[in-house]
């Protein structure tokens, strides 16, 4: 299985621009924890950071920034981890375990912005599995010869 089929293709996003007040805003109104902050000339499609309610927290409020006057690129983590879609989700674990992040940015052969995958898709599509798997053991007796 590759990234691209386990990632998210909706993914919220923010300009480097935005407030942190706006972030925030985005992320409550949306139910996400991240967004991508996107380069302005690109059309949306080029991440050059993200930003995560923990970033807004520990490298805004704790840092005392004003959420009003301070802009996303001064809290958010660049730069942006990328996997192309077409690689594996094997892959994509060993990237986030050598960096310790727990999301990539999933990019095409361009670098243009196709999904997100976090590390909770790839733990509930294994779970997914797991319990197909289950399933398929449950409706077959064991066969002892």
């Amino acid at each position: 299985m590759n990234a691209g089929t386990l990632c998210r293709r909706q993914v919220r996003t923010a300009l480097p621009e935005d407030t942190l007040r706006d972030a925030a805003y985005r992320m409550m109104r949306h139910s996400v924890g991240t967004l991508v902050v996107v380069d302005p000339r690109s059309d949306g499609a080029e991440p050059i950071g993200i930003v995560t309610d923990r970033d807004l927290v520990t490298r805004g409020m704790a840092a005392d920034l004003d959420p009003e006057l301070t802009n996303v690129a001064m809290v958010m983590s660049v730069p942006v981890n990328t996997v192309r879609e077409s690689e594996s989700v094997e892959d994509a674990l060993k990237q986030m375990s050598r960096r310790g992040i727990r999301r990539l940015v999933v990019v095409d052969d361009e670098r243009r912005m196709v999904g997100i995958l976090a590390l909770d898709d790839i733990l509930e599509s294994l779970v997914g599995e797991i319990g197909s798997i289950g399933r398929v053991l449950g409706h077959h007796a064991p066969i002892y010869g």
